[in-house]
C-alpha cells in the first residue's frame, strides 16, 4: 500500500476522467490526499473525499499564489501550462467549516511563494506582508482544529522558517514541507521542528544549487512522505499529466538513492503518512 500525500485531482485537469483516475488509484492499493489551493478547489477536495469514501481524503487551504490576480506560467513543471489566478482573501469562517469535515486531514497547502514577486521595494514589502499574515491566520486555524499543516515554500524557506520560530503559539506540532526544494541547511531546519519532508517528481529535475540526492540521503526514513503533486511534476517515465499511480517512480528513486528496497520505502512512507495525518 502507498499513500500519495499531495495530489490535486480536484483540479480541472481531471474533469473529463476523474472517476477512471480514482479507480486506477484505488485498484492499485494507493490512497490519496487531494489538496486545496483556494476556496473552490478546497471545497471540491472535500466533496470528492465524501463521494469516493475510503482511500480518498482532503486538505483545505489558501495557496499564497491565489492572494493576487496574475497570469502564472508553470511550464517549467508542467509543459504548456499557463493559468490565471484570481485574488482571494482568506475567509477564516469558510475554511473552518470545510476543515471540520471528518474527511479533512490537514490545512494546506499554505505558506509563502516569492517566485512571482514585484520588482519595486514598496510593492515587495506589501506582497510579502500579505502572504505572511495569511499564512499565520491559517496556522491559527490549524492549531484551533488540531490539524497538521502542509507547507508550500518557493524561494521563501528563510522567511517561512523564521515565522515558525517567531510564532510558537501557532506553530503546528505536525507538518510537512511539501515538495521540498531547498538546501541541506534548510532541510535540517524543518527536521528540527520534528516535521516531515514531502518528496515528489521534482527530484528528477536539475535545479541550480539544489542537490536532491544529498537531501534524500540525509533524510531519516521516518521523516519521509511521498507525493505526486499531480497533475504536475510527472516523472520522466510517466505520461505528461501526472496522477497518483506514478508515485511508484518516486518510491523507486528514493529506494535507489538510499540503497534500500522499494518495499521498505513503501512500508515506511505509508506508516509516516498515517502518523502525520492520523489516517
Amino acid at each position: 500500500m502507498l499513500i500519495d500525500t499531495h495530489a490535486h485531482l480536484n483540479f480541472s485537469a481531471y474533469k473529463d476522467d476523474i472517476d477512471e483516475v480514482i479507480k486506477r488509484t484505488l485498484d492499485n492499493n494507493i490512497w490519496v490526499i487531494n489538496v486545496g489551493s483556494q476556496s473552490t478547489t478546497s471545497k471540491r477536495a472535500v466533496e470528492m473525499a465524501e463521494k469516493y469514501g475510503q482511500g480518498v481524503f482532503a486538505a483545505v487551504g489558501l495557496h499564497p499564489m491565489h492572494l493576487e490576480e496574475r497570469k502564472v506560467d508553470i511550464s517549467e513543471v508542467d509543459p504548456q501550462n499557463v493559468f490565471k489566478t484570481r485574488a482571494e482573501e482568506f475567509d477564516y469562517g469558510y475554511y473552518k467549516e470545510l476543515a471540520q469535515n471528518p474527511k479533512v486531514v490537514a490545512i494546506g497547502e499554505i505558506g509563502l511563494d516569492y517566485y512571482y514577486k514585484p520588482k519595486t521595494k514598496i510593492k515587495l514589502e506589501v506582497f510579502k506582508k500579505k502572504q505572511k499574515d495569511t499564512f499565520l491566520q491559517q496556522l491559527k486555524l490549524a492549531k484551533e482544529l488540531n490539524l497538521p499543516v502542509i507547507f508550500h515554500s518557493r524561494v521563501a524557506h528563510k522567511d517561512l522558517i523564521g515565522l515558525l520560530k517567531d510564532n510558537p503559539a501557532v506553530r503546528p506540532d505536525k507538518a510537512v514541507a511539501h515538495g521540498f526544494v531547498g538546501n541541506l541547511a534548510e532541510l535540517k531546519e524543518y527536521l528540527s521542528f520534528g516535521y516531515y519532508i514531502g518528496v515528489n517528481g521534482i527530484i528528477f529535475k536539475k535545479i541550480e544549487g539544489i542537490d536532491f540526492e544529498e537531501n534524500i540521503k540525509y533524510l531519516p526514513l521516518d521523516r519521509i512522505v511521498v507525493e505526486t503533486d499531480a497533475p504536475y511534476l510527472s516523472p520522466p517515465r510517466a505520461g505528461e499529466r501526472n496522477e497518483p499511480l506514478f508515485i511508484k517512480y518516486v518510491v523507486e528513486e528514493i529506494a535507489r538513492i538510499k540503497g534500500v528496497s522499494r518495499e521498505e520505502i513503501e512500508e515506511k512512507t505509508t506508516q509516516n503518512a498515517m502518523e502525520l495525518f492520523s489516517i
